[in-house]
């Protein structure tokens, strides 16, 4: 019988939206007919985009031709894709990059999970605290880790809390790391990151020789000028970081899969004899070797995100979304609760009340009132009582549920 990994094992219950989904299921199951509404999993809910769905259709048309009928692709992505986010995501912020330096693939979340790989299996790792789980629990299967401890933290990770206390931001890690997982707008806590905040971490990345994985899949909700939309924009940061970005929050590819990572060509890793690797060149022969790229339709209707018209209608989705956010924000704060983020990200991070616990409290607005959000404590230990909302709902359901929330009595 052949034998497992056994770090799999170590990995707690379960991952903290299919535990989400099993409680939800369970509660249909038993009250059915009961309108439940959905502000936990941020999965977009407005449709695609004209723009988009018609580029998609030309594109599959074109499939169904002998002349315009395309096989396999480039891994790496097609130029006329990676041309609109180089000219539209990059140019703009004065960030010059070549084609060979970005990646387009099925999703940040794949990305996130999967980069890791070409690192050493003795890399110290640091993340904030609340983090998104996938870069925690893929160094957990990875083996870099030990078990979960008592308070929910896995022994070997470097975890960086980000509270009330600090604002959010956390402090620099206080041992040698190689890779800091930072994510910026930021999930689960909706906060940003400032520009000089952000220089200091490069700074922090060169003096310490780490490399920073940043996650910037939320850029599109920033409307505060002063808020880098891309670490890039730090003189340096192409020595020490690696940016993933994502279409599904921005333009609603949840369900078509489409994002990139911008990996520059200055990246370098170290092997054992202290000879520089690039990490560009790791990460090409990684992707080509276990991908087979993004569909053809689903590229040209990503790079139909930057026409003219495209970008007005993913412009309208966010500005929908983002009204969600200050309704959210705004509504329950009226009602006495302690509120973070909602400005420039679609995500609502709000304190429990009567020091409940993050699971207490989901399954009081379940049972209550039937609003379905996601437990902080899911997100690492500092989440514990904490409580986050997503604005990627229907308008309606959002009015609905932030007056069904201000009924609540604890």
């Amino acid at each position: 019988m052949a034998k497992i990994n056994e770090n799999y094992l170590k990995l707690k219950a379960g991952y903290l939206f299919p535990e989400i989904s099993k409680r939800v299921k369970l509660f249909t199951e038993s009250n059915p007919g009961k309108k439940v509404i959905r502000l936990g999993i941020g999965d977009v809910t407005l449709p695609l985009p004209p723009s988009i769905v018609n580029a998609m259709k030309l594109a599959s048309e074109e499939m169904g031709t002998s002349s315009g009928f395309k096989g396999y692709g480039p891994e790496q992505g097609y130029s006329f894709l990676i041309e609109e986010i180089i000219k539209n995501d990059y140019k703009p912020l004065g960030v010059s990059l070549s084609q060979d330096e970005i990646f387009v693939s099925d999703g940040s979340k794949c990305d996130t999970g999967n980069i890791q790989e070409i690192f050493s299996i003795d890399s110290k790792i640091a993340v904030t605290d609340p983090v998104y789980p996938v870069y925690v629990d893929t160094n957990v299967m990875a083996g870099r880790t030990g078990e979960s401890t008592l308070d929910g933290r896995y022994s070997g990770l470097v975890y960086l809390p980000c509270t009330k206390e600090n604002g959010f931001q956390p402090d620099f890690p206080k041992e040698k790391v190689d890779l800091i997982y930072l994510c910026y707008p930021n999930n689960p806590t909706g906060t940003t990151i400032t520009k000089s905040r952000l220089k200091e971490w490069v700074e922090y990345a060169k003096k310490n020789n780490s490399i920073i994985l940043y996650d910037a899949a939320y850029e599109a909700f920033i409307s505060d000028p002063n808020v880098p939309r891309s670490i890039f924009e730090i003189e340096g940061a192409k020595e020490v970081a690696m940016e993933f970005r994502s279409f599904s929050k921005t333009a609603g590819f949840t369900g078509t899969r489409c994002a990139f990572i911008v990996i520059p060509k200055e990246l370098n890793g170290i092997t054992s004899n202290g000879d520089k690797v690039s990490i560009n060149q790791l990460w090409n022969r990684r992707h080509t070797t276990k991908f087979n790229g993004v569909s053809y339709p689903i590229q040209k209707a990503a790079a139909a995100c930057y026409s003219d018209s495209g970008k007005k209608e993913v412009r309208d989705n966010i500005l929908y979304y983002m009204e969600n956010a200050k309704i959210i924000r705004e509504g329950i704060s009226k009602n006495g609760y302690e509120v973070y983020g909602g400005v420039n990200a679609p995500y609502i991070w709000l304190k429990t009340p009567k020091s409940m616990t993050s699971w207490d409290f989901f399954d009081q607005l379940l049972n209550k009132i039937q609003v379905v959000g996601t437990p902080g404590s899911g997100f690492g230990p500092s989440g514990e009582g904490y409580f986050r909302l997503s604005a990627f709902g229907k308008r309606e359901d959002v009015i609905e549920a932030v007056s069904k929330i201000g009924s609540l009595s604890f």
